[in-house]
């Protein structure tokens, strides 16, 4: 379905490529984020896979890698800490850096469901060649560096 907007044609036809960009993309995450626990959101997932790939981070720069605001990462760290897979330590030296770091049972936890995710991506994927796979990584790394 594209848009219902009488504007210009550069105006139609970026609305319809955004429009079906944006439906893909949603589309394509709720059939990749089947394979999550029932009580756990995507950007829980997001957080506790960030943290396994790059390691402790402050919660400020978890945030930005996230595109999250402070204030939502704050509730989504609070729940990860209740549910043991999170801990916070702040700096001594500096009291309002708090950095988030994986307790061990969330580094089992994202061990273990890293893989089906993974493999939900990749069968998604393969409905696009190689080929297609590099154009749409290069055109979506277009779109999200212009200024």
């Amino acid at each position: 379905m594209g848009t219902r907007h009488r504007g210009t044609i550069e105006e139609i036809n970026a609305l319809n490529a955004f429009i079906k960009l944006q439906r893909a993309a949603e589309s394509v995450s709720v059939r990749i984020h089947t394979v999550l626990p029932e009580n756990l959101t995507i950007t829980q997932f997001g957080v506790l896979e960030t943290l396994h790939h790059i390691g402790p981070l402050c919660q400020g720069e978890l945030a930005e890698k996230l595109f999250r605001s402070g204030g939502n990462l704050t509730l989504v760290v609070d729940n990860l800490e209740k549910a043991g897979y999170v801990a916070r330590e702040r700096d001594p030296a500096d009291r309002r850096y708090v950095v988030v770091q994986l307790t061990a049972k969330g580094e089992s936890f994202i061990a273990a469901l890293f893989p089906k995710v993974v493999g939900n991506v990749t069968r998604e994927m393969n409905a696009l060649s190689s080929t297609e796979l590099a154009d749409l990584g290069r055109l979506c790394k277009k779109i999200g560096l212009h200024a």
